[in-house]
């Protein structure tokens, strides 16, 4: 199933096929609560370098998550964006599925995070762009990816950003869902407070990833549960004094209590905070 890689070789552009998948000498680079991510190649030229996503249909079944791992493939198959993870094909046997996906091969972006502490102005200001430019693109096709977070974000050969686990998105034409869903302190005020929710939770997300980004933890974290929820509701923010201005006001107008007043998406990436980096690149972080 997983691959023969040996030396690093230069990532193919074209899909790959299952059935000529190397399948000796697995190497695992990942591991996730219903399986295992294995690095692969294919066995013939261009050698093309992808993820194997191995999920176990036994825990998939256990969960009562099939109806979720099923939108999360239907969905992610037919996206097709820069910054977003590519899922080129999947297979089955009778214990598990096998998601072929694009390899990001700097790994998670909330390791280097981790790392890191915190990331400059200017690097998540790009980020912030790429973010934006790919919640639009999901939007238009609408999509609601849910569950934004630096754990479901991956990093690219360039350091580019790859929005990935898309297990809470769905396809909503209707723009309206009630399902309470995602990460407590990325939740929306809307989605705490039980209320038809729609796009707008991806804007809030994304003010809560910038936060982040330029201070290292979450805007509305607290000592319980219940203390974060009610900071949320309340929109009780408070920005830290390295912000600049700039950074301070995208954030502030994307976390919004009323899902209409926040920042459109095209604003963000035309906001100074964005427009000032521009002519910096990502592979200069990476």
């Amino acid at each position: 199933m997983a691959s023969t890689l040996g030396p690093q070789k230069k990532v193919a552009t074209t899909n790959p096929t299952p059935g000529v998948l190397a399948t000796k000498d697995s190497r695992e680079i990942g591991r996730g609560k219903f399986g295992r991510v294995y690095l692969a190649r294919t066995r013939a030229p261009p050698h093309f370098v992808c993820a194997i996503k191995c999920l176990m249909k036994d825990e998939i079944k256990k969960d009562k998550v099939e109806r979720q791992v099923r939108r999360e493939i239907e969905i992610q198959q037919n996206l097709r964006h820069p910054n977003i993870l590519r899922l080129f094909t999947y297979f089955h046997d009778s214990k598990r599925i096998f998601l072929v996906l694009e390899y990001s091969i700097k790994g998670e972006l909330f390791k280097h995070l981790q790392r890191e502490g915190r990331f400059s102005e200017a690097r998540t200001a790009k980020y912030t762009y790429q973010m934006a430019d790919a919640l639009a693109y999901l939007h238009k096709k609408h999509v609601i990816h849910r569950d934004i977070k630096p754990e479901n974000i991956l990093l690219g050969l360039n350091g580019e950003l790859k929005i990935a686990d898309f297990g809470w998105s769905v396809h909503a034409p209707s723009s309206r869902r009630t399902t309470y869903c995602g990460t407590l302190d990325y939740l929306p005020p809307e989605m705490i407070l039980g209320a038809p929710h729609g796009h707008y939770v991806d804007l809030w997300a994304l003010g809560v990833l910038t936060y982040e980004f330029l201070h290292g933890g979450p805007p509305f974290e607290a000592e319980s549960q219940k203390d974060t929820h009610k900071r949320i509701c309340n929109v009780d923010l408070r920005l830290p004094s390295h912000f600049s201005p700039e950074a301070g006001d995208v954030i502030v107008r994307l976390l919004k209590l009323k899902p209409e007043d926040r920042l459109p998406l095209i604003d963000v990436m035309n906001h100074p905070f964005v427009t000032k980096y521009k002519d910096i690149k990502a592979s200069d972080f990476a």
